[in-house]
């Protein structure tokens, strides 16, 4: 099993808007409401950079400095993680309608931004960071596949690494190909070793067929999860909001679950 410490986390989505205040929500303190999430612009990024930065790069971004200021880490000092199930959907439309008129001309602005691992380019121009990052797909399962990769990093190399995990809707048609329920976000900074700034510790292990996937008991917020790849978090995410010593299954390759568990620090 792989044990790693949680220092800060970044979150965005419909009705969750930061961490400070969706922990009310995910801990039953305060009524989910679902709202659409407002995406802000990166004001680490130079105006030129900024201009060109497309709503998945936005999330990313977001969600990663948050965590990072929650975790009271330099957001440069850190390695990271990007996962996502399908990248910036918004692009791709872009680029398939260029491609289907007889000029087939495809802005240099959205092949630029095509790339799997744009946000990652830009999380590097905006922090001036030199530290290694990974970006990474893995359908419905990308945020547990990031979970794992990024703990699997932590504990081998000894550093922090933040995962940021993301994901938004498609436009028709290919959001009826691909259907992505919504706009979210999350970022995990994880550390190998506890520190003053630790609040939880995780237990990680990939096991066949062990139980059930975590489910949530508000309805809007298990819809949001069953239509958001990235939102596969929230059983985790609440399980942190409440500070007990709990369980999470997490569904990840084909018959295989990510089993967790959570404890305080």
């Amino acid at each position: 099993m792989i044990r790693v410490f949680v220092e800060g986390i970044g979150l965005l989505g419909p009705g969750l808007n930061g961490w400070n205040e969706s922990r009310l929500i995910l801990s039953g303190k305060k009524n989910y409401a679902s709202l659409p999430a407002e995406l802000p612009d990166c004001d680490l990024l130079p105006p030129p950079e900024r201009r060109r930065t497309v709503p998945a790069v936005k999330l990313a971004l977001a969600v990663g400095i948050e965590a990072l200021f929650h975790a009271g880490r330099e957001p440069s000092e850190s390695v990271t993680v990007f996962a996502s199930s399908s990248g910036d959907g918004e692009t791709v439309h872009q680029i398939c309608e260029a491609l289907a008129t007889p000029e087939r001309e495809v802005s240099p602005t959205c092949f630029h931004n095509s790339v799997h691992n744009a946000p990652s380019g830009y999380w590097g121009i905006a922090t001036r960071s030199h530290q290694p990052s990974t970006s990474l797909c893995a359908y419905d399962a990308s945020f547990a596949a990031g979970l794992l990769d990024a703990a699997a990093q932590t504990t081998a190399d000894g550093c922090a690494v933040t995962l940021i995990a993301y994901d938004l809707p498609f436009p028709e048609p290919l959001q009826t190909a691909c259907p992505i329920g919504a706009v979210f976000g999350t970022a995990l900074v994880l550390t190998p070793n506890a520190t003053p700034r630790s609040f939880a510790r995780l237990g990680l292990e990939v096991t066949k067929v062990r139980g059930k996937t975590t489910r949530l008991t508000d309805t809007g917020l298990e819809a949001l999860r069953t239509t958001v790849p990235a939102a596969r978090s929230l059983p985790l995410l609440e399980a942190l909001s409440s500070g007990s010593p709990s369980s999470v299954i997490l569904d990840c390759h084909e018959d295989f679950r990510l089993y967790l568990d959570v404890f305080s620090c």
